[in-house]
């Protein structure tokens, strides 16, 4: 049975569901694209996953900050418009009348190779963009049991190596960093950077509670996210010490309570790290609060974009 942050409530509305694929939408089982595209052959792209909430993207412009940046940063010309981009995105989820309980996968990718190779001059077309829209609810018993992690031998690359500020395709390291963790019977992997401190989850990002204070990763060696911004803006603004630091191990499995964040779950408390009780095996009183305010930031954010 699977269990996790992603974990999501059936849907059945998903399989008619239009993509979007290089300014056309298909049906789902016809979504397709080149064997020899960059993303598939390379990993060579960038991606964002978007949240629908009332009609309207929640935080769109960080999500397009972000994917413009990873763009630049690779040297991808994306070949639209950040207006247009947000004008496909909405395309997109207006022709599958999506208005609330929608997660969106937007892919990048540098576009089709003339033959398999790394080298981008060898790139013969225009990137390939697509999207993809479903109705994904949360399942509710993530939040009600939380999920248990257990840290995997596979660190977080420095960013001279892989920048993981980089929201890239390429994402091996995390893949056999959670199959560790599920072989240790656990639901996804806590991951350590190169000099032992704890970085960041798989496919989350990590925060513990001490004493009444947030602590997480310096940023340094974890994709740069969303929800884990707004979580430590939420903390300044609402009194709340938090502190983006060095911690190990140690200081975690003594945590009073421990979370983790992300587009697609908000917050999600874990209730063991390593096989360690962590609290009482439930959301925290400060994970609650946190998640409150983060819901409520997320309906003011949706409520002021109406595009």
């Amino acid at each position: 049975m699977y269990r996790g942050t992603h974990d999501a409530v059936s849907d059945e509305r998903n399989e008619k569901v239009l993509i979007y694929v290089n300014g056309e939408l298909v049906p789902r089982n016809e979504a397709k694209v080149s064997v020899f595209d960059s993303g598939f052959l390379l990993g060579d792209g960038v991606w964002e996953g978007i949240r629908l909430h009332d009609g309207a993207f929640a935080f769109l412009d960080e999500h397009l900050n972000r994917l413009y940046q990873g763009a630049q940063a690779i040297g991808l010309d994306i070949g639209v418009t950040r207006e247009e981009m947000a004008a496909i995105l909405y395309k997109t989820i207006r022709a599958n009348d999506m208005h609330d309980g929608v997660h969106v996968r937007l892919m990048v990718t540098r576009g089709l190779k003339k033959t398999p190779s790394q080298d981008p001059r060898l790139t013969k077309s225009k990137p390939t963009i697509v999207v993809i829209a479903e109705h994904k609810q949360v399942n509710p018993t993530a939040w009600e049991n939380g999920v248990r992690l257990f840290t995997s031998t596979i660190r977080r690359p420095p960013p001279d190596t892989l920048d993981q500020k980089l929201n890239c395709h390429s994402k091996l390291h995390e893949v056999i960093a959670l199959n560790q963790a599920l072989q240790a019977g656990a639901d996804e992997a806590l991951m350590l950077d190169i000099h032992g401190a704890v970085s960041t989850c798989n496919a989350t990002n990590f925060f513990i509670v001490v004493n009444g204070q947030v602590w997480t990763s310096t940023g340094q060696h974890c994709l740069n996210g969303i929800t884990r911004r707004k979580i430590i803006e939420l903390c300044q603004a609402n009194g709340i010490p938090v502190f983006e630091k060095n911690f190990s191990l140690v200081d975690v499995y003594s945590a009073d309570e421990v979370f983790v964040t992300g587009t697609f779950g908000g917050l999600t408390p874990v209730i063991e790290v390593d096989g360690r009780q962590i609290g009482k095996r439930q959301a925290g009183e400060m994970t609650r609060r946190l998640r409150g305010l983060y819901l409520t930031e997320v309906a003011r954010n949706t409520s002021a974009d109406k595009r």
